[in-house]
């Protein structure tokens, strides 16, 4: 059946006087009784367009819709004015005419400059707001650790061992096949280029020394923050969402003691026994092109790895490593604290998780290179 308000018990009436001065509304202005109202005044005001005096004091009830009639009559006829309303009535007639104004169908278009410029402030904003509530995660963590340590609770041995195996074991296949391949294509790539000088030798130092230094780590580093603080940020996520976070704040439990440093501490751990297994399965991967498709024998390639790649490239690549892996831990483990509201919240902030994490390990990354060739290690 159609839904239709059913008309009011008491009908809305309406009467002018003869010079047109005066307009009494009786009954009740509603919607249910608009349709008549609006038809009976269009027959009386017909031939009358200055001012009238609306008298409402016979007026038992008005809701919204009778206040607009009301307030159309006021704006359209300017020196109208009401009589006898009650005060509802006069509150709702306020009302009323406040929200009448006009508004943009469309949005007014801005000019592209300005635009951009509104834009780049807010990410601005927004990017430093992120930086400092990182900064004081990254506080929080620190100071968390040293009450454990200083209360002497320690730290719990069984959920490390848990966060390693899932960071650090469950990753050896993808990171290794990724290294191994990372190594062909290294090796393919540099030896396509060194043919036309005949120096095709040099593939191995090309593989060595960018492998142990640099990619090794970066590229390890880049998988686990997709992996690792995508993981983080979920799981913590997920718990926040159940009030889990909060039931542990209830019982005097540290959240951050209890889910953020076993995975610091796994993830600083890990990383770079990572690092440097991938750095072996590239450097593998390298010398198996290299002995396929340009006749160097394996242990003519280990010989030459030897000579040209220092062991100050090996360590310089291992230090990066627990400063990433920690890192991407708390980056992880701050977006999940982060999440509120519903679980699209936890989608955007795995995503924030991943984007800022692989950003601020390429940073570092350029930050280390910097600084290790100041020193003078090149």
């Amino acid at each position: 059946m159609p839904l239709i308000a059913p008309p009011d018990a008491s009908a809305t009436h309406a009467s002018l006087t003869a010079d047109g001065k005066l307009l009494r509304l009786e009954g009740r202005l509603t919607i249910a009784n608009a349709a008549k109202l609006e038809v009976e005044l269009g027959s009386l005001l017909d031939g009358f367009d200055g001012p009238v005096a609306i008298d409402l004091s016979r007026v038992e009830r008005i809701d919204t819709v009778g206040a607009w009639i009301v307030h159309r009559l006021l704006r359209d006829r300017p020196g109208s004015e009401v009589k006898g309303g009650s005060p509802t009535a006069q509150k709702l007639l306020t009302e009323v005419a406040a929200a009448d104004r006009p508004c943009a169908v469309r949005p007014v278009a801005e000019p592209f400059l300005e635009r951009e410029l509104v834009r780049l402030g807010a990410y601005m904003v927004e990017f430093r707001d992120t930086l400092m509530a990182g900064l004081s995660f990254v506080g929080l963590t620190i100071i968390s650790a040293w009450q454990a340590f200083r209360s002497g609770r320690g730290v719990r041995v069984n959920a490390i061992t848990v966060q390693m195996e899932q960071v650090g074991v469950n990753a050896i296949g993808i990171i290794g096949l990724m290294s191994f391949l990372i190594g062909i294509v290294l090796a393919q790539q540099g030896a396509t280029q060194l043919k036309q000088f005949g120096a095709e030798i040099f593939v191995i130092n090309l593989v060595g020394r960018v492998t142990f230094r640099e990619l090794g780590i970066l590229l390890t580093a880049i998988m686990v923050a997709g992996r690792s603080a995508s993981a983080f940020a979920a799981q913590i996520g997920s718990m926040q969402l159940a009030e889990e976070v909060d039931a542990m704040r209830t019982i005097g439990v540290d959240p951050v003691e209890v889910l953020v440093l076993p995975r610091v501490i796994a993830l600083t751990l890990m990383l770079p026994l990572l690092a440097f297994y991938a750095s072996i399965l590239a450097v593998i991967g390298g010398g198996l092109f290299t002995w396929a498709s340009l006749d160097i024998p394996p242990a003519t390639y280990v010989q030459r790895l030897r000579e040209v790649v220092p062991m100050s490239d090996v360590w310089i690549g291992l230090s990066k490593a627990p400063v990433f892996g920690a890192i991407i831990a708390i980056i992880g483990c701050h977006q999940g604290f982060q999440v509120s509201g519903n679980a699209e919240s936890v989608g955007i902030r795995t995503t924030r998780a991943v984007v800022e994490a692989i950003f601020i390990v390429i940073v570092l990354d350029a930050f280390f290179a910097v600084f290790y060739s100041a020193l003078g290690y090149n």
